[in-house]
This record gives C-alpha cells, sequence and structure tokens, in this order.
C-alpha cells in the first residue's frame, strides 16, 4: 500500500508556490504584476534632478567663485551669529510665554482660560511681520512707556523709543507670534497624559504645580519635542522677516553687501547655503533628542 502522507518539502512549500502550481494545473496563465506608475514617477523625478543639476552646474551665473568669496567673510558670519541670537532670545520668549499659555488655557479658573484662549486666537492671526513692524512703530501709538491705574493717573517711566530698540522689536514680533503656537503644542503634549497619574500624584500630597512639574511634564516632552523642534527650525528661517527694520541679521548683511556690489544671485545663494547648515544642525539635534526620550520611554516600560 503506497504511503499516501505528503512529504516535508510539500509541507514546506510557500502558500505563493501552491497557489502558482494550482493556477497552472488550471490552465491559467501567471503574470507577474507590473507597476508602470513606479517607473513613470522615477523617470519624471530623475528628469528633475538631471535638470536641477544642470542649472546648477552649467549656468555661469551663478558666479559661484563670489559665493565662496563671501561665504565666510567677516560681515556674514556676524550676521549669522544675530540670526542665532535672535532666534535664541526670540525661542525663550516664545517657549515661556507658551508653557504658561498652556497652563492658563488647562485651569479651571474660567478668566485664565478664556484670556489664554484670546492671545492664542489673536496672535495665531496677525502674520509676524507685520507684529515686528506693529512693535517697531509701537511709539507712534504709545510715545512715553508709563506705570498707573488704568483709567486713573500713570507715572511716566521712559521713552518708547529707547526701549523698542530694532533687537528688542524683532524678539517680541517673532516670540509672541510664537508663543501662541508653543501653547498649543504643550497643551496637546500635557492632555496627552493620563488624567489618573495627576490624581494619584495628588493623592500623594503633591500640589498640582509640582504634580506638573515631576509627572506630567516628563511626560508630555515626548509628544511636545518633535513640533517644538519644526517651529526652533522654522524660526531661524523666520529671522529672516526682520530685515524689514534693518536689523542686521544674515538676509539683512547680504542685502547689504549686494547693495553695494549688485551681485544678487550669489549673495542669496550664501545666505541658502547659512540657512540650510543651521537648520540641518538643528534637525540632527532633535533626531538625537527624540531617540533619547524613546529610549527613556522604554526603560521605564520595563522598570514597570
Amino acid at each position: 500500500m503506497r504511503n499516501q502522507t505528503p512529504s516535508l518539502a510539500d509541507s514546506r512549500s510557500s502558500p505563493s508556490t501552491r497557489e502558482t502550481d494550482k493556477s497552472n494545473s488550471e490552465g491559467f496563465v501567471v503574470v507577474p504584476l507590473r507597476h508602470p506608475g513606479r517607473w513613470l514617477s522615477a523617470a519624471l523625478m530623475l528628469y528633475v534632478i538631471l535638470s536641477i543639476s544642470d542649472l546648477l552646474i552649467t549656468n555661469p551665473r551663478w558666479l559661484w567663485n563670489t559665493v565662496w568669496e563671501y561665504l565666510f567673510s567677516g560681515p556674514v558670519l556676524t550676521g549669522v551669529g544675530d540670526t542665532l541670537l535672535l532666534t535664541v532670545l526670540a525661542e525663550i520668549v516664545g517657549i515661556s510665554l507658551g508653557i504658561l499659555l498652556a497652563i492658563m488655557r488647562l485651569s479651571e479658573n474660567p478668566l485664565l482660560s478664556w484670556s489664554s484662549a484670546s492671545y492664542t486666537w489673536i496672535f495665531r492671526g496677525i502674520p509676524p511681520l507685520v507684529m515686528i513692524l506693529f512693535i517697531y512703530f509701537f511709539s507712534a501709538l504709545v510715545p512715553v512707556l508709563s506705570i498707573g491705574i488704568p483709567f486713573g493717573p500713570s507715572i511716566k517711566i521712559v521713552a518708547t523709543n529707547k526701549v523698542i530698540t530694532q533687537l528688542i522689536a524683532a524678539v517680541l514680533g517673532l516670540g509672541l507670534a510664537q508663543a501662541a503656537y508653543v501653547s498649543e503644542i504643550v497643551r496637546s503634549g500635557i492632555l496627552s497624559v493620563s488624567t489618573g497619574q495627576t490624581r494619584a500624584a495628588l493623592a500623594l500630597g503633591m500640589t498640582p504645580l509640582r504634580a506638573m512639574r515631576h509627572i506630567v511634564f516628563p511626560q508630555a516632552m515626548r509628544v511636545v519635542v518633535p513640533p517644538l523642534s519644526n517651529e526652533v527650525i522654522s524660526m531661524v528661517k523666520a529671522t529672516s522677516l526682520v530685515s524689514v527694520i534693518a536689523y542686521t541679521e544674515l538676509l539683512t548683511t547680504v542685502q547689504q553687501i549686494y547693495s553695494r556690489t549688485f551681485e544678487q544671485i550669489p549673495l542669496l545663494m550664501v545666505a541658502v547655503i547659512w540657512y540650510g547648515v543651521v537648520t540641518t544642525i538643528l534637525t540632527i539635534a532633535q533626531t538625537h533628542i527624540e531617540r533619547r526620550l524613546n529610549k527613556s520611554v522604554k526603560t521605564m516600560k520595563r522598570g514597570k
């Protein structure tokens, strides 16, 4: 009697092989699936890349020698430093105020919550460029800064023009606008943490502020860091807006140079290269921070 048990090779055959054999046994021709869209999109992208490369390499009007001449020049490096300084100061204002606004928005006090929501609504609707110009010309509205009782007597302190310099106008214009977006990012991060953990911390005797600082914020950072890092990178590029008030950051510096040499394209390429370098460094730092946060979360889960 012949053994009817299937062989080991047959039992290990893949489902696709068995299905192909079945199709062939039934007389059907198996045609491999083709993807013409992939080849078409790849060919189109290759054409775009080659066209851009041709424009960059063969066009003599780029004046690459001029680009390398000014890339590490003193004024340009000073402009890069001023751009970084402006970014740091604006982010300090934006992040600090944004965290405060997020806490106010989640407060049970209706006045605090309403005030935070109103701030976010107003400043998200005003373009940063308009805000920079408004603060820069604020002295036309309030010539002298003073302290006093609303609708009552006040004490004059100092002329507004002495306080609202180009740097202050730039920092406040960018920072106040940034705070509206940071507040929403931080608020979403706080809401991502289970409220049960906050209640447990309060049951252990922690104050709400201490629970927020030691329990909620560390866990919310994993949600907050990626979008907040993108906001920092965007701020580097947004600093170019302050060229309208002639603050000498990177773009203003190259504009001052090409206004004398009339070499607009190569000087703008100098700015493009430096913006690219700074944003690349920040992107690498963002990736490193996200990995550290992910490792800490995995460690906490294993500890449980």
